[in-house]
């Protein structure tokens, strides 16, 4: 049985809430469900405590506060939290992290895969601020299934009515699906810049923030992976689930990669890794007038070109940050370091790339362009490397 936890707001088509636990349940799924105020103010709670033979949650402190938190104890249990239907006042909340009754504290507490759809009035819907609050909560992990066109309670055709029960029931099985996609499979990820120091004051390094590694080791898990972060500095939080390796400069994080590799089904190489660090470190800080105009560079250690060389049936994974001929450059690196997949992007492009939300990219494989994408979020960029490293992951199997 799955657990899962059904969030109902105030949408008129909250009758349909009804034909979706039906529908869940004849997946053998266990379904427990979370009302805001206003929706019980539609359908009676008691109603889908009889469909579900679960008490129906409405009100965050409606029993006395014991050693038992229920949104928390709730939350550790639930494998998949389904929003159906979400109104616009519900992702506005959600996506700006309000907490103020049982759901949106609930969504704060909850640590699994997380589906929405909506349904509203079409001008709520396409009105700017609820689609800022749809693409923020997409950057946070949210799956959504869009609304669809048809006749609206408001009485008019548009868009903005909430998907058939039949296809919500389906995405949810499918999102449970994905979330043991990668069970079993132990994906070590780099991620983030490394530092090298001229003295304990400077150093070199990139503008990386380390923000599509951790996407990549946060949704990694999420798919039932057993994933192992190494970080170069970065002021991000690790994700939840994943072993955590914190290093600094290129050496560290070449030992850290070769200490771990034995244990790898995959490596994700998305760190951007200094080329270079100083010939001479100095122990104390080099004064502006004993400075001279010349320093001299050596290569640091080229981690993913170790590991192509001694590679047997470890998945490599690839990332070239280009200023120029990105597809030249990709196809060179992915063949001399002997990678199943690299993933390319312009980084000259001042909205793309580095130290920003979105990023556009190429994927190529030895046999040439597999996939390029348009300017998306980095999150959804994520999921699209994670799905092809997964047909990576069959095909392994398959040999």
């Amino acid at each position: 049985m799955k657990n899962i936890v059904l969030g109902v707001s105030s949408s008129v088509s909250i009758y349909k809430a009804c034909e979706i636990i039906r529908g869940l349940q004849g997946e053998a799924c266990e379904v427990r469900v979370i009302m805001t105020r206003n929706a019980a103010h539609l359908i009676s709670p008691r109603l889908f405590s009889a469909l579900t033979g679960k008490a129906t949650y409405v009100e965050l402190f409606e029993e006395q506060m014991s050693q038992h938190i229920p949104h928390i104890d709730l939350a550790r249990e639930t494998e998949l939290l389904l929003l159906a239907p979400a109104t616009a006042n519900l992702l506005g909340k959600l996506a700006s992290g309000i907490a103020d009754d049982f759901l949106t504290t609930f969504y704060l507490a909850v640590d699994c895969p997380v589906l929405v759809a909506p349904a509203m009035n079409e001008n709520m819907y396409l009105h700017p601020q609820t689609q800022a609050n749809i693409r923020k909560l997409k950057a946070a992990g949210a799956v959504f299934l869009e609304p669809v066109q048809g006749y609206l309670a408001c009485g008019v055709e548009g868009w903005g009515r909430l998907a058939s029960p039949e296809e919500i029931v389906q995405c949810t099985i499918d999102s449970l699906k994905m979330s043991e996609s990668l069970k079993g499979q132990r994906i070590l990820i780099t991620a983030g810049p490394t530092r090298e120091y001229l003295d304990p004051i400077r150093y070199l390094s990139n503008r990386s923030s380390g923000r599509m590694g951790y996407l990549l080791a946060e949704d990694a898990v999420k798919k039932g992976a057993e994933v192992c972060l190494v970080s170069g500095p970065s002021q991000l939080y690790p994700p939840r689930g994943a072993r955590f390796k914190a290093v600094e400069t290129a050496n560290e994080m070449h030992d850290e990669v070769q200490g771990l590799i034995s244990e790898m089904d995959v490596v994700i190489m998305a760190a951007a890794v200094s080329d270079f660090s100083f010939v001479d470190f100095s122990t104390q800080k080099i004064k502006k007038r004993d400075a001279t105009l010349g320093i001299a560079l050596k290569p640091t250690p080229d981690i993913l070109e170790v590991l192509g060389k001694a590679k047997k049936k470890t998945i490599l994974v690839g990332f070239a940050a280009e200023t120029e001929d990105v597809e030249a450059h990709a196809l060179e690196k992915i063949r001399r370091k002997n990678l199943d997949l690299i993933v390319a992007n312009d980084v000259s492009q001042p909205d793309i790339g580095f130290d920003v939300d979105q990023n556009q990219v190429s994927l190529y494989t030895p046999k040439g362009l597999l996939k390029r994408t348009e300017k998306l979020g980095k999150r959804e960029i994520s999921r699209i490397i994670l799905d092809e490293i997964e047909v990576l992951v069959e095909r392994s199997k398959r040999k």
